[in-house]
């Protein structure tokens, strides 16, 4: 079984990580590339301008917003499917920004990732992944 960690791009990286992948659009503010240890930055699997910026981290849209960012993501697999294969292979993190811990695109994302691939069951950490 496999893990997809959310964690915010400040917090120490972790052997237990797995893959890292930066899931922003934007890079985050005062954090120089070489100090972010990521295997990659998935910006295509990033919520477009106008749905993050039409957001905002608002508690209240939190749904409204899970339900856009999914037809996004379902419009362009290409930008996913990526996450996904990397999931089946091992333990994966998923890197954000925000400050909200509960409301953001990651969380959205890891959501939608485990809607996607087969036999997952919720971990505490994250999600777990049967391969």
């Amino acid at each position: 079984m496999f893990m997809i960690y959310v964690k915010r791009v400040y917090e120490p990286a972790d052997e237990r990580d797995g893959a890292r992948f930066l899931v922003d659009r934007l890079w985050p503010r005062g954090l120089k590339k070489d100090a972010l240890r990521a295997d990659s930055w998935i910006k295509a699997a990033s919520p477009c301008d106008a749905l993050r910026h039409w957001f905002g981290h608002d508690p209240q849209k939190w749904k409204e917003f899970q339900r856009r960012y999914f037809a996004q993501l379902d419009g362009k697999p290409e930008a996913w499917q990526p996450l996904a294969r990397a999931a089946r292979a091992g333990d994966i993190t998923l890197l954000f920004s925000a400050r909200d811990t509960e409301h953001n695109n990651a969380l959205a994302l890891r959501a939608y990732l485990t809607k996607k691939m087969p036999a997952v069951a919720q971990g505490r950490r994250g999600t777990r992944v049967t391969a």
